[in-house]
């Protein structure tokens, strides 16, 4: 599976965005980190997995990997994108402090948790690549949410999350000093 960017020094570039010199002036609060693994594929696959096409319906960990075997037997093939897959960050708040990063150059961070494995190594690698300061972000032992997003030919997406077993910040673990310095919080 795809995923932005690849690196072998993944605690490296962890540092590197831990040593920002000023506060982010937009804060994203977002209990869980989230990897999306977004694939383009054809309808018989859509027909296979439980629940209506185009909604979004909670899964468990083991239907989400039966749906990402399925995807490379089903995925539809676009000119000119060589991984089937791709994987990113996710989630609405993580989603808008990297747009304003990447798309913007806003000053942004991101205050959540993420899991030990590496699905939170994929998330840390993909917000460090866009820019975004994670000095806020907790390294916890367990598993950091996915989602799969399966895009069929018309664009229309289906959405399966697996979130209830993924790490979170609590809100008794957030402090002031999280906060300090920054003008904006974005939350959902």
């Amino acid at each position: 599976m795809g995923a932005e960017p690849l690196s072998n020094n993944h605690e490296h570039e962890h540092e590197l965005a831990l040593a920002q010199p000023h506060p982010p002036l937009v804060l994203g609060l977002q209990p869980s980190a989230l990897v999306d693994h977004v694939a383009r594929v054809d309808w018989s696959l859509l027909n296979q997995i439980p629940g209506e096409q185009g909604g979004s319906i909670p899964v468990a960990l083991e239907e989400l990997e039966y749906i990402l075997k399925e995807v490379n037997a089903h995925v539809l093939s676009c000119p000119g994108d060589p991984s089937p897959v791709k994987t990113i960050a996710g989630g609405s708040v993580a989603n808008t402090i990297r747009g304003l990063s990447s798309g913007f150059g806003i000053s942004t961070g991101i205050i959540g948790a993420y899991g030990d494995g590496e699905q939170g190594q994929l998330f840390i690698q993909n917000m460090i690549f866009n820019g975004v300061d994670l000095s806020r972000l907790r390294k916890k032992k367990g598993h950091t949410a996915q989602c799969v997003c399966l895009v069929d030919a018309l664009g229309n997406r289906t959405m399966r999350p697996c979130l209830s077993n993924a790490v979170k910040v609590q809100a008794g673990e957030l402090t002031k000093e999280d906060f300090k310095g920054s003008k904006v919080v974005a939350f959902n």
